[in-house]
């Protein structure tokens, strides 16, 4: 019973995985494969400020061969300087996503990259950085996308893999939770934010991963309240925050002179985040995820509830051969391997 329900998940999501390239496709006007593994053609830099620590920060994604995975590499500093982007390796929490490795060398504000990574089905990459923090550009996935995509992305033989959730997991702080349970359909992400604030207030939005438009969530900037930022700063925090790269809410109004990009920016925004820590799995998941005035730490300690138990959740490999001749179609196979 177990074979035939895994085998079910496979046929379901390549259905699935099958419309998000086919949105790909049509908006990027990009052509990858279903079935797998893909990095990118030629390299891609970056430069920006780094939103915590203000510094200016150049990075470079370089391809990568299959099995690979994404990989972060401080070029600053000359040995022991790979730093695996794995929620074992999560440190820090407080406002992004820091991983280290066990030499203390750190990368912070990975959410973002990892997102757009996510998005574009990007499994491998080597991700070469001069500091430690990424740069946060716009304040959303916007700039990765755009980028990534421009410089094209290239397929290979190796099938891909998927973490199938086997049964409901939650972690919980008082009033605060998420939660993930199997599905067989595709990747869904049901997020909510409350906030005292009435401009903001109460938002809520529910995606499918592989098969929703998700423009607005890839173009959506991190956010904060304008009487916060005194206190962050005194943190250490935000040095490179500007209405540049983050918009700032003050009462019931908005700093940034152009507003809102879309009308749930702000819990579209918390998604995002949501996406990039959920692949410090490894993998794409196949599952439904609940969220209620979540973030980056909630994730990772779901990650690591979920990985503590092999029982929790199954790792399958998708293989054309797999998969019944009716749900492939081997022209358009042709025309993108």
């Amino acid at each position: 019973m177990k074979n035939f329900f895994n085998y079910l998940v496979k046929i379901v999501f390549f259905s699935n995985i099958c419309c998000f390239y086919n949105s790909l496709r049509a908006k990027y006007k990009v052509w990858v494969s279903y079935l797998t593994q893909k990095t990118i053609k030629n390299d891609v830099s970056f430069n920006g400020l780094a939103l915590h620590n203000g510094l200016n920060v150049n990075i470079c994604i370089k391809p990568a061969e299959p099995n690979h995975g994404i990989v972060f590499k401080r070029i600053d500093i000359n040995v022991n300087n790979l730093v695996y982007p794995n929620f074992i390796n999560v440190s820090n929490t407080s406002l992004n996503t820091t991983i280290q490795n066990e030499f203390g060398v750190k990368v912070s504000t990975i959410e973002h990259l990892m997102g757009a990574l996510f998005g574009l089905g990007i499994d491998n990459a080597l991700i070469e950085i001069d500091n430690e923090e990424v740069p946060i550009l716009d304040g959303s996935a916007k700039e990765f996308i755009e980028k990534i995509i421009s410089s094209g992305i290239k397929v290979s033989d190796s099938p891909i893999k998927i973490i199938k959730i086997n049964k409901k997991i939650e972690y919980r702080e008082g009033k605060r939770f998420i939660s993930i349970q199997p599905s067989t359909l595709n990747l869904d992400i049901e997020f909510e934010i409350k906030y005292k604030n009435k401009l903001i207030g109460d938002q809520k939005n529910k995606i499918k991963v592989y098969e929703d438009d998700l423009s607005d969530i890839f173009n959506s900037r991190t956010f904060c309240l304008f009487e916060d930022i005194e206190l962050i700063k005194k943190n250490g925090l935000a040095k490179g925050g500007s209405l540049d790269n983050a918009i700032v809410v003050k009462d019931d109004g908005i700093l940034n002179p152009d507003g809102l990009r879309n009308k749930k920016e702000f819990v579209n925004h918390k998604i995002l985040d949501c996406i990039g820590d959920l692949f410090t799995s490894g993998y794409r998941i196949v599952a439904s995820v609940k969220c209620s005035q979540g973030g980056h730490y909630l994730t990772n300690q779901l990650l690591r509830k979920v990985f503590n138990n092999k029982e929790n959740f199954s790792i399958i490999e998708i293989k054309e051969k797999n998969l019944p001749h009716t749900l492939i179609n081997r022209n358009i196979l042709k025309s993108i391997a």
